[in-house]
């Protein structure tokens, strides 16, 4: 038989446990080869698995009598007096064998792999120590010890080593990451950032340790720290901003604004109008600006036309053109929803629509908005025609589905409910998920306040609340809101007349009477399609108004709990183990 077959039948007698025919065949593989290793460590482990330790023990005097300077042979030596219970003479062997650590790496990793296979980890690392203080390069091995403390549980000399290890290996630094977040528990990166600011001092010209420190930071959410890193490598190496620039993206995803802002300041100040990142940074900047004055629900009417200014310092810098062109439908949006200024929203997007190098696709967005804005205006049937002329251009896709959904609500608004519904039921197969749900809800909800009724009044009343809603007339709304109670008292709207006058007071910031509104509709209402909308917005107010965690987190719980059906069962839940503090990816 080749000795290919035999080593491979061999490997089949080991696996299935039939050692006997096993070590037969390992013997006469390993007296066959020049010294295989593998083949005489199968034989030993196979005697030793028949506890066959007296032929264990000739096999192995007998290798190191023919090696007496390889020194993982004493660890196999040492393992069949551990399996004999003879631990002294186990231990014995094993001092021998890191004794004889020599400056050669191949004999190092052997004899600490030898270790390392018995489990051996406190031997191992005297292997690799001993060799630490014998060897010119000291952190050759530094990664070797620092698996092993992982494997003790030695969490402060495992990060030692692993940072150490950098000194030797830079390159691993990504590897390392991954590592620390898979075996680092939260309190232990307190421990990880005290060591690399050691080893910052200790090594200053080593770039890897400030950046893993910056790392460290991002991965706390401490992007002001980070932030601080990044700029100080950025002066150190004089660098394009990149680093800082992604800082501030991070940190702006993340809602931490006010660290985005600074990082994209630092660039714009710092870099000039000719480098890469200044356009972009100035953009960003702008962006970070508004959803930290719209998103905080307390903005003053100052801090509006402070950023109203910045946006015009924009414009007047780059232009009007097909590059800044989101800019200005942005700016417009802010024109729109928070100065109240319709015309000149509508102006902007005016201007912009019809600019050459803007594809079909930006100017139906753009048109969309526009018959926002016309609606609002009260302009419904310039709203209308827009909205018509993106469904002609996008049969298929949300483009069209959303104009699709609008031309359905102005149905609605009208007062033509058996055409709108028609459309919404349309509309639930919509590829947007957001689209479908909310064309079924609208549907249902028609069909619920039409079906019993001989009169359309109550709806057609309830539907020219919510334009006016819609078109910011707020006080308007709440006439034609308090028409239906006074004329339908006991009609099925009631959930309903609560939820729109909840909604007027957050926009009003009337916060304590929308809380009110929300809190009845849970009570009196939980059964209706109104609950679980009631229930997410007044949990989004506990958390991002009100400041009430606790409160909103049993909210969210309540949502995926009580109503699993509900569309905003996934993200209640995913609110409520952020809230919990949960680590989300």
């Amino acid at each position: 038989m080749a000795a290919g077959q035999e080593s491979k039948l061999a490997n089949e007698y080991y696996r299935s446990g039939e050692y006997e025919k096993a070590g037969i065949l390992y013997k006469k593989l390993y007296d066959n080869s020049r010294n295989n290793d593998f083949y005489f460590n199968r034989y030993l482990e196979s005697l030793l698995a028949l506890e066959d330790f007296n032929q264990a023990e000739k096999a192995i005097k007998q290798e190191i009598k023919k090696r007496p300077n390889d020194a993982h042979l004493y660890v196999s030596y040492g393992n069949i007096f551990e399996k004999k219970y003879e631990m002294d003479k186990a231990e014995e062997q094993y001092k021998k064998a890191v004794k004889m650590v020599r400056k050669d790496l191949g004999s190092i990793s052997r004899l600490g792999n030898a270790f390392l296979s018995l489990a051996k980890y406190d031997q191992a690392i005297d292997v690799y120590e001993s060799a630490m203080d014998n060897l010119d390069n000291k952190y050759v091995f530094a990664y070797n010890l620092a698996d092993l403390y992982r494997r003790k549980g030695t969490t402060d000399k495992m990060i030692q080593y692993y940072l150490l290890s950098l000194l030797n290996s830079p390159n691993r630094v990504n590897s390392l990451k991954n590592l620390f977040q898979r075996f680092l528990a939260e309190e232990d990166f307190e421990e990880l950032q005290r060591q690399l600011y050691v080893m910052i001092q200790d090594h200053p010209e080593e770039i890897t340790f400030p950046e893993m420190l910056q790392w460290v930071f991002i991965h706390k959410k401490d992007y002001t720290r980070a932030l601080r890193q990044a700029r100080a490598l950025d002066r150190k190496y004089d660098e394009n901003g990149s680093r800082v620039y992604e800082i501030g993206s991070i940190a702006q995803n993340a809602k931490d604004y006010d660290s985005a802002i600074q990082a994209y300041q630092y660039i714009i100040d710092n870099k000039g109008p000719n480098t890469r990142f200044y356009i972009s940074s100035k953009l960003e900047l702008l962006d970070c600006k508004r959803k930290k004055v719209t998103q905080n629900y307390d903005y003053t009417q100052a801090e509006l036309e402070e950023l109203e200014m910045e946006y015009e310092s924009f414009l007047n810098e780059f232009g009007k053109n097909s590059q800044t062109i989101f800019l200005v439908k942005e700016y417009a949006r802010f024109q729109a929803l928070y100065l109240n200024d319709i015309d000149r929203a509508i102006d902007l997007l005016e201007e912009v629509k019809s600019f050459a190098g803007v594809s079909q696709e930006v100017r139906s967005n753009i048109k969309i908005d526009l018959g926002d804005y016309y609606l609002i205006k009260g302009d419904i049937w310039e709203a209308t025609l827009l909205y018509s002329q993106v469904d002609k251009a996008f049969k298929e896709g949300i483009l069209g589905e959303r104009a699709r959904y609008r031309n359905a609500m102005l149905s609605y608004y009208n007062g033509d409910f058996e055409w709108a519904q028609q459309q919404f039921d349309i509309l639930k197969a919509a590829t947007s998920k957001l689209i479908s749900n909310d064309a079924i809800d609208m549907s249902v909800f028609i069909m619920d306040n039409l079906g019993l009724d001989t009169t359309a009044v109550p709806l057609q009343l309830y539907a020219e609340a919510e334009l006016l809603v819609y078109q910011n007339k707020f006080n308007e709304a709440f006439t034609t809101l308090d028409k239906i109670e006074n004329q339908f008292p006991d009609h099925i709207l009631q959930d309903d007349l609560m939820y729109i006058k909840a909604q007027i007071h957050k926009r009003r910031k009337e916060y304590d009477q929308s809380v009110s509104y929300f809190q009845a509709i849970m009570e009196n209402f939980p059964e209706e399609i109104r609950c679980d909308n009631a229930m997410m917005e007044l949990a989004e107010m506990y958390e991002n108004i009100l400041g009430k965690p606790e409160e909103a987190k049993n909210l969210y719980e309540k949502i995926f709990l009580d109503y699993s059906n509900s569309t905003f069962a996934i993200e209640a839940r995913k609110r409520f183990r952020i809230l919990r503090g949960d680590e989300i990816q």
